[in-house]
């Protein structure tokens, strides 16, 4: 990609707004500022008013707050300019009109403001990534792991593990090629317990149970039961809204209806499927069938069964884990039935009432309690991609065999691989074949 270019973009919401503002990148912005001003550059990071002018025919495009970034003390490193201007659609053309006229200037890529800052050294890709996840956060969980990445606290954890890696490399690689220097004794044996603490290390990193994962992604929680048990009521009122259909008659949900919610500022899909139960129906068989492989793949199971019949069918209940919730409906109907339902394998029992909200908010509260304990976020910062987890996967795996290596050569080398591994999420090594993939996942003007 080249950066002879200076491009420009939108770099808030687009529609009607008070303001909106528009930023630029690269060595003519600051020409363009003098030129579309008419006035001297102002002091660097400090806003001041000014006119902008077009070119046509002199007259204002609007009235501007201005500010200055000077290279290499910007976002993207280079010399940067952002326009406050109002937000009218009129307003934002009239600017891009002027700025697609100046020479070698053009709208930027997806990304590309981002992607710039890596290349010129002013972030690391899991910082990339973290901006990237802090702009799409939708909840309070997700903004708060994104910020934390976009600091660079992920990308600190990998760097460190990185320079020990290197440092065990350079005392390998010397002790190979300079054997008649006068050289510690040892130096391969006294390396081998330092790669092995570092191994551990990362291993326990990712035996994380995917948490930064799942606060990307959000935690899976899967409603199951019987026909006429109430899923589809409980899911409607856990979303706090119609989001399925509710009926008397039996079969009505023949597929998984998905629900994103914020629960307790975590981001959770609540997910109603069809009722549980053996059928000659080839379209409800199908459904049964979707259910127990979304079951088999959710994190939380929430099983409801009726005070009438409060205990799970023999045949379904291979669906729960331990942990996982029994919730005892229409309790409004058969009000002492319910205490005949019993706890299994550490599963929580809980009677209630959909319809009346008996129960419902003491069940919503323990619901809670337990997604903030899975992705809790006091702790080490989690890592938050595949191709994070596939990078320290492989990188484990390098270490585990310089634990086998017979020869110092096979074991400096896959020391390097270990290196190489962990240089890719982090950007330290080639990593033009992800760059695009990475960035283009970025909205325009970021």
């Amino acid at each position: 990609m080249s950066y002879s270019e200076t491009i420009f973009a939108l770099a808030s919401g687009r529609g009607r707004a008070g303001v909106a503002v528009i930023r630029l990148s690269g060595a003519g912005a600051a020409d363009a500022l003098v030129k579309l001003t008419r006035k001297d550059l102002p002091e660097a990071r400090r806003a001041v008013r000014r006119a902008l002018y077009r070119t046509s025919d002199n007259s204002v495009i609007d009235q501007s707050l201005v500010i200055y970034f000077p290279a290499p003390n910007s976002f993207t490193g280079e010399d940067v300019v952002e326009f406050h201007l109002h937000g009218g659609p009129a307003v934002i053309s009239g600017l891009f009109s002027e700025l697609a006229r100046l020479s070698r200037f053009r709208p930027a890529e997806p990304g590309e403001f981002t992607r710039r800052a890596f290349e010129h050294g002013k972030m690391d890709l899991t910082a990339a990534e973290g901006l990237g996840d802090l702009v799409n956060a939708e909840t309070e969980a997700q903004a708060r792991q994104a910020l934390r990445q976009m600091q660079g606290e992920l990308g600190a954890i990998y760097e460190s593990w990185r320079i020990r890696l290197i440092t065990a490399l350079a005392h390998l690689e010397a002790d190979i090629d300079f054997p008649d220097e006068d050289l510690p004794e040892g130096v391969a044996a006294a390396i081998a317990p330092k790669v092995a603490e570092l191994k551990a290390e990362i291993l326990q990193h990712l035996a994380d149970g995917r948490r930064g994962e799942k606060i990307r992604d959000g935690l899976d929680v899967v409603i199951l039961g019987q026909p006429n048990v109430g899923k589809s009521s409980l899911l409607n009122a856990l979303a706090r809204r119609d989001a399925a259909i509710v009926s008397d008659q039996a079969g009505t949900t023949r597929d998984i209806i998905d629900v994103p919610m914020d629960l307790a500022g975590y981001p959770v899909t609540i997910a109603d499927t069809a009722g549980l139960r053996v059928t000659g129906d080839a379209i409800e068989r199908e459904g049964v069938r979707r259910a127990r492989e979304r079951a088999a793949r959710a994190d939380i199971r929430l099983f409801m069964t009726t005070a009438d019949a409060p205990e799970i069918p023999s045949e379904f209940a291979d669906l729960l884990q331990a942990k996982d919730y029994r919730l005892v409906n229409k309790t409004d109907l058969c009000p002492y039935a319910a205490d005949a339902a019993t706890e299994a394998d550490g599963q929580r029992v809980f009677p209630l009432s959909v319809r009346s909200g008996s129960g419902v908010e003491e069940f919503l509260e323990a619901l809670e309690k337990d997604v903030t304990a899975r992705l809790d976020l006091s702790g080490a910062p989690a890592l938050t991609r595949l191709r994070h987890r596939q990078a320290l996967e492989e990188c484990a795996a390098s270490l585990d065999r310089f634990a086998r290596a017979g020869a110092p050569e096979l074991a400096a080398e896959d020391v390097r691989l270990a290196v190489r591994a962990l240089g890719r999420i982090t950007g330290r090594v080639d990593v033009e074949d992800i760059l695009d993939v990475i960035f283009g996942d970025f909205c325009i003007g970021k």
